[in-house]
Formats: structure tokens, C-alpha cells, sequence
């Protein structure tokens, strides 16, 4: 079996372009930047390292896209990697992008464009990853006591 799933959140790099095919099928282009942290072996310090993604959206939801998003809004894409190959002027080109499944608009109408380059709220800085630094968010819930396997409706 194989699986072609991507998952990211990031933020747009542009305005949504949107186009339409010859049978009216909406086209939204989007382009996203995602942060990657590492750490610099010289230094020892943690680095921002961006990745940036082309998207397409198709049908309302690419309407939708360009209806509502600018440049800066985050947003979260759920879809898979699609490969593609072409010629130009005698030049072999390839490209790899996603053909999103969802997109999810993160953040508020006006995250967009406030300034601080990211589209976040409160006081992130575009330099910021969205990697989590303080992960007690994710531990496991204790069970109640008195609970018991049977209880359990499923």
C-alpha cells in the first residue's frame, strides 16, 4: 500500500492567484512558508530554516481561497505531492507541489498584513517556528480513578 499525505501550517508568501480551467473549474494557486528549526553544530544555537511549498486548490474551496486570504494569513494544508515534468526550450523541468485536499484559514481576518510578517497574534515574531518549545501540552490525561475497561461505551 502507499500513502501520499502531506500535512502542513505555515504561512502565504503571496496573494492567491486564482484561474479557471476551459470547463470553469476554479484554480487557486497558493504559495507557503513553513519554519524548521535545527541547531547550528558551530554555534549551538537553535536556526530558522524556511521551506517554501507551491499549492494548488481546486473547485469552491480555491474560490474560497482567494476570496478570503492574502498575503501573511496561516493557514493549515491537508493534501499530497504531486510531481510533474515539462519541457521549455529544450530544457527538461520538473516540479513537485501539492494538491490540496482542505485548507484550513488559521488566525483571524486581519492576521494578515499586521505587521508582524508571520500572521500570528500576540507576540510572535516571524522568526519564530512553530515547534512547539514547551511540550507538557501533550501529555498523556491520567485516567480517572474507578475507571474501569468496561465502562467504556465503545
Amino acid at each position: 500500500m502507499n500513502i501520499n499525505r502531506v500535512v502542513l501550517t505555515g504561512n502565504l508568501t503571496r496573494d492567491p492567484e486564482l484561474r479557471s480551467t476551459g470547463n470553469g473549474l476554479s484554480v487557486c494557486k497558493l504559495g507557503v512558508a513553513c519554519n524548521t528549526r535545527r541547531k547550528n553544530s558551530a554555534t549551538g544555537e537553535w536556526e530558522e530554516k524556511p521551506n517554501f511549498f507551491r499549492v494548488t486548490v481546486f473547485g469552491r474551496q480555491a474560490d474560497s481561497c482567494h476570496q478570503y486570504l492574502k498575503k501573511g494569513r496561516p493557514v493549515a494544508i491537508d493534501g499530497r505531492l504531486e510531481w510533474s515534468t515539462w519541457e521549455t526550450d529544450g530544457q527538461k523541468r520538473e516540479s513537485i507541489d501539492i494538491i490540496a485536499d482542505s485548507v484550513q484559514f488559521l488566525g483571524g481576518r486581519d492576521d494578515a498584513g499586521n505587521g508582524n510578517g508571520n500572521g500570528f497574534s500576540g507576540s510572535a515574531r516571524a522568526s519564530e517556528s512553530d515547534v512547539p518549545i514547551e511540550t507538557s501540552d501533550f501529555e498523556t490525561a491520567p485516567v480517572a480513578a474507578g475507571a474501569a475497561a468496561e465502562d467504556i461505551p465503545f
